[in-house]
């Protein structure tokens, strides 16, 4: 595969990935004939920095901050039901725009006891910032009729263009579609709420949903949406799997046990009304069979996101799934979606092999001004970093990023790119947790979560040591979402736990010698921007961020984007491929660095004030 600019065609260089990926299908089934388990492979490892290289980038202020709850699984009633092991997310979102990130926290559910066999919902909980990290839990007086069931994940986005933040919420049965709302339209003062809507609109038929992500497919301004589904499980489908280790009679069963869910697509049809194309738009139907008669295992979904992956000004889509082949979806437009993961070389690991995926992150971590993904996989598989080599190819390049052993060690969900202190690169969070009760070989239930430092020419360092306290302490990780909860520029952190409270960790990283650009951009007519690409120059180099939908696992990021600069304290020129649409520029002179700036499509005066 050879980068843009070659005189190489694209379906060349995505031919040429598919003959590297054939053969490393064939090197994985060797190994797997060789061995019924999967042997370690020998590994660049990256090596903990020392704690003493700095001072701490987080600081956990969840007993300061109000915030106080916990998603539950309902393993107390001993069903050891797959639907306990995948937890629930966090969504960032200022549901009553008053400039400050608002927390919204799933609750989970249980069974009501060992003689109940139906899961039931617990209650969900909506924190509002009250500013200086001081949150306020708001649920009663906005969510008055939140709808109860076993719930997962959750995503955002105005799908109805009134320019208000919607949520959705996943789970087992059903979803929840809360539309923002004014308690009374002739008194705006009287604040938001939030009504469930997802009956009236059209959100049905759903077996059990995960995660989920908004994007204007189709470029008429107005959000799509997709859902991942995960496998068959029922109180009635509920086998009774032994345990992994000694002594250990029963255990969360494998998703092998389970058949996978078809993934659904919902069109916008801007009304508030959706109708599910998935079949039609070209979605993977599951069911199929192979050459030899045999049905293929597919689906199984547990996270996508949403983005511009090959430049074309469409956002496109990325699923993780459990077990077997990922997806990439290639946006082509008119409602085309065309499945290219095994083409592309995103669908499985290095040796040809399906990973356990669950979280999902996009970002220009190497600084080609392409969109690359991180997926963090189960143990002993190394998470995924697909480098984009430009032309809808992409390589694997954990190893060479010095990050494949941590993969082997962990079991990763939520993540995301982040520049932890403006440094100018992307740097990863990840957090872990097992999902089963008695872990075989080692594990542990409990984890630590993982910082890697961006080093620059695509390599990355252990550099959790200095993650701060939360970071030396073992967790049973699922949802995190970023956002800057206090406005300082800084990205801080909100992860959930199974069973465990929720954290907030405020981000005190010296920041003293470097700089930043926040962006809050606009679509014209209040239009999905999702697909969008923004590029900063400045003192000679360039960054590039995308705006994405869905992300890490069961979980939605703050809108807004941060770009570290380093020690750069002005910019040149600021540069926005509208999705779906033109691209703009302005001077770099109409932006102070080290604030925010509302960027609004096809502004008339493009001079902006923070």
């Amino acid at each position: 595969m050879t980068s843009r600019g070659t005189s190489e065609s694209p379906q060349a260089v995505r031919r040429h990935a598919a003959r590297c990926l054939y053969s490393a299908a064939a090197l994985g089934l060797l190994f797997l004939l060789a061995s019924c388990t999967r042997a370690p492979v020998p590994v660049d490892v990256a090596q903990p920095s020392p704690a003493e290289n700095g001072p701490p980038f987080f600081h956990d202020v969840t007993s300061t901050s109000g915030v106080n709850a916990t998603y539950r699984d309902g393993q107390e009633a001993g069903h050891y039901a797959i639907l306990e092991s995948l937890g629930g997310g966090i969504a960032l979102f200022d549901f009553d725009n008053d400039g400050l990130l608002d927390i919204f926290i799933p609750g989970g559910g249980d069974f009501g006891g060992p003689d109940k066999k139906e899961p039931r919902g617990l209650p969900s909980k909506l924190y509002r910032n009250l500013g200086n990290l001081k949150f306020e839990d708001v649920t009663a007086k906005v969510m008055a009729e939140q709808a109860l069931f076993y719930t997962h994940g959750c995503a955002v986005a105005d799908y109805d263009g009134d320019g208000w933040p919607d949520l959705l919420v996943t789970g087992w049965g059903r979803v929840a579609l809360y539309h923002n709302e004014p308690v009374d339209r002739a008194d705006p003062k009287k604040g938001r709420r939030l009504v469930e809507r997802a009956s009236a609109a059209g959100l049905r038929p759903i077996t059990w949903a995960t995660s989920a992500a908004w994007a204007d497919l189709d470029g008429d301004g107005f959000p799509d949406l997709y859902l991942c589904q995960y496998v068959d499980w029922s109180p009635a489908n509920n086998p009774r799997c032994r345990g992994y280790s000694a002594g250990v009679e029963r255990d969360v069963c494998p998703p092998a046990q389970f058949k996978g869910l078809p993934h659904l697509l919902f069109r916008n049809n801007r009304d508030g009304t959706f109708t599910e194309i998935g079949k039609q738009a070209g979605l993977r139907v599951v069911g199929v069979k192979d050459d030899n008669g045999k049905q293929v295992d597919m689906g199984k979904g547990l996270g996508v996101v949403a983005a511009d992956l090959n430049d074309d000004g469409r956002p496109d889509l990325y699923v993780a799934n459990d077990t077997v082949d990922n997806f990439l979806y290639f946006n082509r437009g008119q409602w085309k979606l065309d499945e290219s993961a095994l083409l592309s070389g995103t669908a499985r690991d290095d040796r040809g092999l399906a990973n356990g995926s669950m979280g999902l992150a996009v970002g220009d971590y190497n600084q080609t001004g392409r969109a690359s993904l991180f997926v963090t996989n189960y143990e002993n598989e190394m998470h995924g970093l697909y480098r984009n080599a430009g032309r809808e190819a992409f390589y694997h390049s954990t190893s060479t990023a010095g990050i494949a052993a941590l993969g082997q060690k962990y079991v990763g969900f939520g993540t995301s790119f982040v520049d932890l202190d403006h440094h100018g690169l992307e740097d990863l969070i990840i957090a872990n947790g097992h999902v089963i009760r008695h872990p075989a070989g080692g594990s542990r239930l409990k984890q630590a979560p993982v910082l890697l430092r961006n080093l620059g020419e695509g390599r990355f360092k252990d550099y959790s040591k200095r993650g701060g306290d939360y970071f030396k302490t073992t967790h049973v990780g699922r949802g995190l979402a970023l956002g800057d909860l206090d406005n300082d520029g800084r990205l801080d952190v909100v992860i959930s736990h199974v069973n465990h409270p929720v954290s907030v960790l405020r981000n005190i990283a010296d920041v003293q010698k470097n700089h930043w650009l926040g962006l809050k951009l606009t679509g014209k007519k209040r239009r999905d921007l999702v697909g969008t690409k923004v590029t900063v120059e400045a003192a000679g180099k360039r960054w590039t961020r995308f705006v994405v939908g869905g992300g890490s696992y069961l979980s939605a990021h703050d809108p807004r984007l941060v770009i570290g600069l380093g020690t750069a304290d002005r910019i040149d020129r600021l540069t926005i491929a509208w999705s779906h649409g033109k691209t703009e520029q302005w001077p770099g002179k109409d932006f102070a660095v080290d604030k925010y700036w509302p960027v609004t499509e096809s502004s008339a005066t493009p001079r902006m004030r923070p």
